[in-house]
């Protein structure tokens, strides 16, 4: 049994231990001792004490600051229009947007039938679906063709397992229909009978693709494809025209899409190419020809085109053709045109083609570091294409661009309340050398008053996992560290895409430590440029950016003065080695096989949670989620354990487990603040700033 925590008084506080309960773990003829293992036991009373038990220690310690989170809170909610909306999506001769109401928690989902200056109908209210419920997040949100029916999924613990009901928008009640344990993505059908959506395996892999059809049980519902590999997952959406339902089954490197002619009424499940190791394809469609986008002649993708009626490969026509230096993210297709996203040199870009013309041109942006993203475009009769652009200093702003006339019409700017003025800040993007001279991008922000004599408080985040780009974002809620004088700085790392898709091959598999070798190349970059100091520099990272976080303060502990780890990916080699876990086997293609010699060797090599030693760590906030089917609870909860036995220093170790949530936390607007202000509460103090 474990020693757990009990009321001491305040001067002799001491920190909850988990009992070392041995469980010998064998594979390639090697044996270890796992003490901390039987926190896994998620049922047991013990387990569920000591996570309590953690919270209560963490919240001991950030007792002193509880002002400076209310303050915290109160300066990121001041800097909102708590009554907002968002810009209106044209869907016909209707709109539709969401907006927030001071005081409350979640969306509220309307429409104004024919013009915006017809009478709001409120499409779904979520917090009406939270009422009494500690947790709440819609998961698909799809209004049916004929914009009669509302099609929603809700998840009320965190784990990611959704309910589905449909609402008849005409009348405004509910349907009987419900689905149970669904899962992310779900299309209707183009006659509006009918809607398809996923289930998932006891590992919680999206694996069944099934059809319902409106008014009847779930019991009745019709399975249209079983996804029988354990590495692959399925999807499915329509093409914007709707004239085709889209099974996507795709697993890390290889992809195959099927579909459904006829709007989806069809039974004939077809196949637009058979499914290659190593080759990733994705399809849209527009005036009967498939537009796939494919990485067969190179990482960073082509743009090719095929009849429907015949859409094997040999009939493919290259329209655009791979570009080492420019990777092709995703294609929006329209009446006359493709919008493209790319990334060239680690910025983002648009492309857009005329189908009619066969002419291209880029949309242009002008910060030295920004993020763009093609936004909703239901409209496949169009020629307006929709986009946010936003950096590290411009809050999110909403464009409608013509694509023939290339002009852009400001919709919407999220305004920040407070007189906050971007001409106060600086943003810059530079690049650190790695070990084996790879150039590595950073992006950073910065008051202008803020000055370069290494003094400064910074903030360093990285996720760097993937292929998962981490872009620059506006936060108002950043602000409250800006205005006391940080710096903060994303490490565009290997392991993302930043830089194409084999910046993402350079940082996963055998080459995974090149995540962690340009991390630090960065964090030294900022000591060696002045932009802060060793004893004032705190490291963010979140899931698999926890991996990192974990790997690096085993690697250069001495090299920072506190760190933030969210829901951390830390004990690596017992997760790979359970395939019943959801994700393990679907990501033996990102991290490796343990079962197989050489990867079991690369990965404990650097597992955060087999790598502990007796170390001077520095300040580290964990947190977690109880249902988190992500990044089990347990991880983070046996690498604190590990860490307090092992840790020779006297800094701050703290845990805070969300006992309600998952791998997304709390999921109300303003519980969402709470949490952002308690973690920034624990970086000013352990930068010494208190106000």
């Amino acid at each position: 049994m474990s020693r757990l925590f009990k009321k001491l008084p305040m001067k002799n506080y001491s920190p909850p231990i988990a009992a070392k309960h041995s469980h010998k773990i064998s594979i390639h003829g090697e044996t270890w001792t796992d003490d901390y293992f039987w926190l896994r036991e998620k049922k047991n009373p013990e387990v569920i004490r000591y996570l309590i038990a953690e919270n209560e220690y963490t919240a001991h310690f950030m007792k002193p600051f509880e002002g400076l989170v209310e303050k915290l809170n109160r300066e990121m909610v001041g800097r909102l229009y708590e009554d907002d909306q968002s810009a209106p999506v044209r869907i016909g001769s209707n709109y539709y947007y969401s907006k927030h109401k001071k005081g409350l928690q979640y969306e509220i989902y309307c429409r104004r039938l024919g013009g915006m200056q017809a009478n709001e109908h409120v499409v779904l209210d979520v917090n009406e679906l939270a009422r009494g419920k500690k947790y709440m997040r819609v998961g698909d949100f799809e209004i049916s063709p004929d914009q009669r029916f509302l099609a929603y999924s809700s998840d009320t613990k965190g784990d990611e397992l959704f309910t589905i009901r449909i609402k008849d928008l005409a009348t405004g009640l509910l349907l009987r229909d419900k689905i149970e344990l669904a899962y992310y993505s779900m299309a209707w059908s183009a006659d509006n009978r009918s809607l398809f959506y996923t289930k998932v395996d006891s590992a919680l892999r999206p694996y069944q693709v099934w059809r319902h059809v409106i008014g009847t049980a779930e019991a009745d519902d019709k399975l249209i494809w079983e996804e029988k590999d354990e590495r692959f997952t399925v999807g499915v959406t329509a093409s914007k025209d709707r004239q085709y339902i889209f099974l996507e089954i795709h697993s890390m490197l290889t992809s195959e899409v099927r579909f459904l002619d006829e709007g989806g009424s069809s039974t004939d499940l077809k196949i637009v190419e058979p499914r290659r190791q190593g080759v990733e394809y994705d399809v849209a469609h527009r005036a009967g020809t498939f537009y796939i986008r494919v990485n067969d002649k190179g990482r960073n993708f082509r743009l090719v085109t095929v009849p429907t009626s015949s859409c094997s490969r040999r009939h493919w026509k290259e329209l655009i053709p791979h570009d080492p230096a420019v990777c092709i993210e995703s294609v929006d297709e329209f009446q006359d045109h493709l919008a493209l996203e790319t990334r060239e040199n680690g910025l983002q870009k648009i492309l857009v083609h005329n189908c009619r013309s066969g002419t291209s041109h880029k949309v242009r942006f002008t910060e030295p570091t920004y993020s763009v993203k093609v936004e909703s475009n239901p409209e496949f009769n169009s020629n307006t294409l929709r986009f946010i652009y936003g950096s590290l200093i411009t809050p999110p702003t909403v464009f409608d661009y013509n694509m023939n006339s290339r002009r852009r019409e400001l919709v919407k700017e999220d305004r920040v309340r407070g007189g906050y003025s971007k001409e106060n800040y600086r943003t810059e993007r530079v690049f650190a050398s790695a070990p084996d001279g790879t150039k590595v991008p950073i992006s950073i922000c910065y008051r202008k008053d803020v000055k370069r004599d290494g003094k400064a408080p910074a903030l360093l985040y990285a996720y760097g996992s993937y292929g998962f780009s981490r872009d620059v974002e506006f936060s108002p809620g950043r602000l409250s560290l800006l205005d006391r004088g940080f710096v903060f700085a994303i490490a565009h790392i290997r392991g993302g895409a930043e830089m194409g898709e084999t910046w993402h091959d350079s940082g996963k598999l055998l080459k995974k430590k090149n995540t962690f070798t340009d991390f630090i190349t960065c964090a030294e970059y900022l000591i060696k440029k002045k932009y802060t100091s060793t004893s004032k520099l705190t490291i963010q990272g979140g899931s698999a950016g926890g991996l990192l976080m974990g790997a690096v303060l085993n690697m250069r502990p001495d090299l920072f003065n506190s760190a933030v780890a969210m829901v951390p990916f830390v004990d690596v080699i017992s997760t790979m080695l359970d395939a019943s876990l959801p994700l393990t086997v679907g990501e033996y293609e990102e991290w490796g096989d343990p079962n197989v010699k050489k990867f079991y060797k690369y990965m404990k090599s650097y597992s955060p949670y087999d790598n502990v030693q007796p170390k001077a760590y520095p300040n580290v906030l964990v947190t977690a989620g109880l249902n988190d089917p992500r990044v089990q609870y347990w991880e983070p909860a046996k690498w604190v354990a590990k860490l307090r036995a092992a840790n020779t220093s006297e800094n701050l170790l703290l845990l805070r487990t969300n006992m309600g949530g998952g791998h997304f936390g709390k999921s109300g607007r303003y519980d969402k603040f709470r949490e952002v202000a308690f973690e920034y509460a624990f970086m000013l103090r352990t930068a010494g700033i208190t106000r």
